[in-house]
């Protein structure tokens, strides 16, 4: 049984990769331009492109298992095709924005509930893994943080719970190759809620200097993030912010509930990754 990873040139589908090859797992990572995934010697490659039906038998042939980024540009034909070659289960790598209350219309939630809903309504057995805030989001401040300025925040005090990558990938590798989460949709977070500002006193802390932060207001931010970003989604990031800054952030499952490992702190997170925001 070939297990198949799209999107292997991404943080979480390569360590995805990587955790299944090192149990001696038949992994195929899969991305629209196959010949830029650096992937462990042994581990095949496929090209598959939703916007190119042409590439998923090829990608699919063999497979009872994905691990699937979440695109709805031709999900369901991409879903057809699974249920033709005979895979079995979905995981979907989706978002805990899903489970807004007006998610179908807010562009940060709309693009993973498309492909859940595609994936609902087919014959495949699913697991839907719904993270919060990754925390290697914090690589948006590193421009800053390099060169000794400050970060620039309408909300400062947002709380998030952010989750370090490698467990999305440590939760992934268990959904694909066990039954425990087989059928269940879960929203994922770090261990531990901290506002950015928060989160920004840590980063000081790894690097050995204070970083300051400067409050600044809406239509500054709309501006600087407009940059960017398309402006719907700006609007939504920015209104979510807002709306966190009420009360610590929900704790939802983790490594710990679900593996019974410790989940990785955001404080590991920043020492893994103090490099990046040196400037060099």
């Amino acid at each position: 049984m070939t297990i198949l990873i799209t999107g292997a040139r991404g943080r979480v589908g390569r360590a995805v990769v990587d955790r299944l090859h090192s149990a001696g797992l038949a992994v195929r990572a899969a991305s629209a331009r196959p010949a830029e995934a650096t992937v462990p010697a042994g581990v095949e490659t496929a090209g598959l492109a939703l916007d190119r039906p042409e590439t998923f038998a090829a990608a699919l042939r063999g497979v009872r298992q994905v691990f699937l980024y979440p695109q709805p540009d031709g999900i369901h034909d991409l879903v057809k095709a699974a249920e033709d070659s005979g895979v079995e289960h979905v995981v979907l790598l989706s978002s805990s924005s899903v489970l807004a209350p007006d998610a179908e219309n807010d562009p940060l939630a709309s693009h993973s509930l498309q492909v859940e809903r595609a994936l609902a309504g087919s014959a495949l057995t699913c697991t839907f893994l719904r993270p919060d805030a990754f925390a290697s989001n914090s690589l948006g401040w590193a421009w800053p943080i390099g060169r000794s300025m400050p970060v620039q925040l309408a909300h400062p005090d947002a709380q998030i719970a952010p989750i370090h990558p490698a467990d999305i990938a440590d939760i992934a590798a268990l959904a694909l190759t066990g039954d425990s989460l087989t059928g269940r949709s879960l929203t994922l977070t770090g261990p531990e809620s901290l506002s950015f500002r928060e989160q920004l006193a840590v980063l000081g802390q790894t690097l050995g200097r204070e970083i300051p932060v400067e409050h600044v207001t809406r239509a500054e931010a709309e501006e600087q993030m407009g940059r960017h970003m398309p402006a719907p989604m700006v609007s939504s990031l920015l209104d979510l912010w807002e709306a966190a800054e009420h009360g610590p952030a929900a704790i939802g499952e983790t490594t710990g509930t679900l593996l019974g490992v410790s989940a990785r702190t955001y404080r590991q997170w920043a020492e893994e990754n103090a490099d990046a925001f040196t400037g060099r």
